[in-house]
């Protein structure tokens, strides 16, 4: 039973593209049928990724030398990671902006959120990505 392998597999016409994951960051939020919201997340690229990655590293002076330090700021690397991948509900709307009384998708996703939602919404934007599938579920995935 040999596969046949072919590169034409891996042809951008052939890729299967990765859908928003839906996620209930809270149930707080009820929609009409009684049943709490769901959010959407998406995948990031990995140019995305490379981007913030850059964003968030800033080279600081060493005190008392001419050198430099590198220093990832992981904290806004994590906020930033969450945010683009937030597909729903949109926070950039001025209106949901206003309602809430605050400025900006970052102040409004940490008006929405407890300390403890915004984390696990963190854990949940990292799986969209695919950063949490272990290696163990992906070696049973070929097996099976």
């Amino acid at each position: 039973m040999s596969e046949v392998k072919t590169l034409s597999a891996f042809f951008k016409e052939n890729e299967i593209v990765k859908e928003p994951v839906k996620y209930v960051a809270s149930k707080r939020y009820i929609g009409v049928d009684g049943k709490p919201i769901e959010w959407e997340l998406r995948a990031l690229t990995n140019d995305e990724i490379e981007t913030l990655q850059k964003w968030c590293t800033k080279k600081v002076p060493v005190k008392g030398t001419r050198d430099y330090q590198t220093v990832f700021d992981r904290e806004r690397f994590t906020t930033e990671f969450t945010l683009k991948s937030i597909v729903f509900p949109n926070l950039d709307d001025a209106e949901l902006q206003t309602n809430r009384g605050v400025v900006g998708a970052e102040a409004l996703l940490k008006d929405l959120l407890t300390p403890g939602e915004l984390a696990d919404l963190y854990l949940a934007a990292s799986e969209a990505s695919d950063f949490q599938t272990g290696m163990g579920d992906k070696i049973k995935a070929v097996k099976n």
